[in-house]
């Protein structure tokens, strides 16, 4: 290691020896690989799967990831704001980090991050825009934070539809109070037959609950939401079930969520939309391209000796 001093400014140069690839260190990749990179990642595949397709190592793409998740983040908090939707789902879906909740360590038990970690959702039911998203317990306080930040971003009063979970009442009288229609899809389901390790039990039917306003039944659904579920689950490898490719670290795992909304809301055209969800909400103009995607990392500085750690904004 060698280490150069520039006034305040200082960098490490890091030389390792790899037997079995060429690994390329992040700040000699081009705007091509770092874009490969995130096409991989946002297509499904796991962090080890896109160290052999391109030859990067897995430390570099898992920094790549963190840098370019909290750019994305950033994005989308400042331009999803002001937006004109009418019908909003929301949902949450389980994961886990580091360990399985039976398996965490007994010293870590009740610490954020280790264990089951659950991905609050909005989606608008007629644009597919994903408004907000949170990570954190599936509690009252994850739900008040998350449901407040979804009524920061919305322009007038909305329908909404979430499951039967009981937080999500008070949560939303906290941040509408009257000055919405809000109604809950609560499912009704039958005692499983035999026993089953992953099987859920038979789904018999749905209720329908007003609980403020006046909703349209007809538009009192989850679907929208739920089947987004899925398409996190096929297109973020972290989710998939019943396999070894979870995060181990939870700030990896926002990355990888932010990352993929950003693809989703900009980049990907939805295909009943025949554009993206952003160009159906009037908060994009065009689809957005994975290099565009990652140019919104801030450029480094250049020096004689290679580029600062310090950086600045594009």
């Amino acid at each position: 290691m060698r280490r150069h001093h520039v006034k305040d400014i200082f960098t490490f140069y890091l030389t390792k020896h790899f037997h079995s690839c060429i690994m390329v260190s992040m700040k000699q990749l081009s705007d091509k690989e770092r874009a490969q990179v995130v096409a991989c990642i946002c297509e499904g595949n796991s962090i080890r799967a896109t160290v052999r397709m391109t030859g990067i190592s897995k430390n570099t793409i898992t920094r790549l990831l963190v840098e370019l998740g909290d750019v994305c983040t950033d994005y989308q908090d400042r331009t999803l704001r002001n937006l004109k939707c009418k019908r909003i789902q929301c949902d949450e879906i389980w994961s886990f980090v580091y360990a399985k909740e039976k398996n965490v360590p007994a010293e870590m038990k009740g610490q954020f991050g280790v264990g089951d970690v659950w991905t609050w959702t909005a989606i608008d039911a007629e644009t597919k825009l994903i408004p907000s998203f949170m990570l954190g317990n599936r509690d009252a306080r994850t739900a008040n934070a998350f449901i407040d930040d979804l009524k920061s971003r919305l322009a007038g009063r909305v329908q909404l539809t979430t499951d039967g979970l009981k937080v999500y009442v008070e949560a939303v009288e906290g941040a509408f109070g009257a000055d919405i229609d809000y109604a809950q899809l609560v499912k009704i389901y039958g005692a499983s037959q035999e026993e089953t390790r992953y099987s859920p039990a038979e789904c018999i039917g749905c209720e329908r609950k007003r609980i403020q306003g006046n909703p349209d039944p007809a538009h009192i659904s989850t679907s929208y939401v739920e089947r987004q579920n899925l398409s996190m689950r096929m297109h973020m490898r972290r989710f998939t079930r019943l396999t070894n490719a979870f995060s181990k670290k939870v700030k990896n795992h926002l990355a990888t969520v932010a990352v993929y909304f950003m693809y989703y809301n900009f980049g990907r055209i939805h295909q009943t939309l025949r554009c993206t969800p952003a160009m159906e909400a009037g908060v994009s103009d065009h689809v957005w391209s994975y290099d565009e995607i990652v140019a919104l990392l801030p450029k480094p500085v250049y020096g004689p000796r290679g580029p600062y750690k310090k950086r600045i904004s594009n």
